[in-house]
């Protein structure tokens, strides 16, 4: 077996796949690591994204299920936001994921599943690999650039002391189901302590008769199991599971996601985080696919470029730099509404989401993606008829 990479990536995600497809297709010879089974094996995401980017990135309608619709339950209230044109999607996530590792090989990356990093390699104060187990035996893979894409765990990251783990995340349980009656086209958000204490639970549907169903958590706030309060909210059936027919779980997801920010720094000498393991994600609706493809691809051809110079950090620098420029300050925003949004009582669920009913789609559609340009909510805090909601926006302006 081959030893020496110019680039190993720690992550088969849709970090470090993009990562390792922009690589290879800039030169570099490049492995990725995988510790599960095969790609996607085993799913720790709902699934959310955005057409406008999915379409970008070359991933056809096949691999997602177009959302027009956006539903929200409170304990006592409902409202519904509608779209003329389908712009958010719920990815089928291990055919997506797979059609990435197909566009990573096909670009000559060589990809290694059952290959669990333990640890990096250090030769003269800078990294130069990983340590592998497979089921072989470990196994030293050398490498010039190594990209921790490894997710929420930030393997390499956090083994090599490079960061911290995680004090604020958020913690998911999802069953993948049938759905005897489903709307195709609308997400479903529920908020408030009948779903989840500190979070909000979701019904994300794949198709006909095809839905996930989930629950998440934000800690600290809470340590309730989100498994548990989705057994029981599956068992109890509040509003709107109650009109849902018949329900079974076919499948188990479970799954983390940071929700503190960004990483600061994420490069160094001969070293790259990118995705979750960055802290790349929105935290209103605590996905980051989007992000993770697009700086993937990001980091990959920067580092591939890199290598000519020795991969130092100042080399790497301009990936640091592109991808702050363009989410770092929505991401901090968006955490402003959060940390508003965990500490609300039932009543003030109910009077919150009745703020969002007077916005326009493309409105509610920029709040919900966290893009939070100045322009547009100094709009929405200025023009919103209702004085509670202008105090909410120019949360973001403070």
């Amino acid at each position: 077996m081959q030893n020496k990479y110019d680039i190993a990536v720690v992550g088969g995600g849709p970090a470090g796949l993009s990562a390792a497809y922009s690589a290879a297709k800039n030169g570099a010879s490049v492995i990725v690591l995988e510790r599960d089974e095969g790609i996607a094996h085993n799913i720790r995401t709902s699934g959310v994204s955005w057409i406008e980017e999915m379409k970008r990135f070359g991933i056809m309608e096949e691999h997602y299920n177009p959302i027009r619709n956006y539903i929200f339950f409170s304990p006592s209230n409902m409202i519904t936001i509608e779209d003329s044109d389908p712009k958010c999607c719920v990815l089928d996530v291990r055919s997506t994921y797979q059609h990435l590792a197909f566009e990573a090989a096909s670009a000559g990356a060589k990809i290694m599943v059952k290959a669990n990093v333990t640890n990096g390699l250090i030769v003269n104060d800078r990294i130069s690999g990983v340590k592998v187990n497979t089921p072989k035996g470990e196994v030293s893979i050398k490498a010039d650039l190594v990209i921790d894409a490894s997710g929420f765990g930030t393997t390499v990251g956090r083994k090599m002391g490079f960061v911290p783990e995680w004090k604020r995340y958020g913690v998911g349980a999802e069953y993948e189901c049938y759905g005897e009656k489903i709307e195709g086209d609308a997400i479903v958000l529920m908020v408030g302590s009948i779903y989840s204490p500190a979070g909000y639970a979701w019904i994300f549907p794949l198709g006909e008769n095809r839905v996930r169903i989930g629950v998440g958590i934000g800690r600290p706030e809470s340590g309730e199991e989100p498994l548990r309060l989705l057994n029981t909210m599956l068992e109890k059936r509040p509003k709107p599971l109650d009109g849902m027919g018949k329900i079974e779980p076919v499948e188990l997801h479970y799954g983390f996601i940071p929700n503190e920010g960004v990483r600061t720094p994420t490069v160094r000498d001969s070293f790259i985080l990118v995705g979750d393991s960055a802290g790349q994600a929105n935290p209103l609706l605590l996905e980051g696919i989007r992000y993770a493809i697009e700086f993937g691809r990001l980091a990959g051809e920067i580092g591939a470029k890199a290598l000519q110079y020795g991969a130092t950090k100042e080399s790497l620098q301009r990936y640091d730099e592109i991808w702050r420029s363009q989410v770092q300050n929505k991401i901090a925003t968006a955490l402003k509404v959060q940390s508003r949004w965990l500490n609300l009582t039932d009543d003030e669920w109910d009077k919150e989401i009745e703020l969002m009913r007077d916005m326009s789609t493309e409105q509610f559609i920029d709040f919900i993606r966290a893009d939070f340009s100045m322009s547009k909510m100094l709009k929405l805090a200025l023009r919103h008829p209702k004085i509670a909601a202008r105090q909410l926006f120019s949360i973001v302006l403070k």
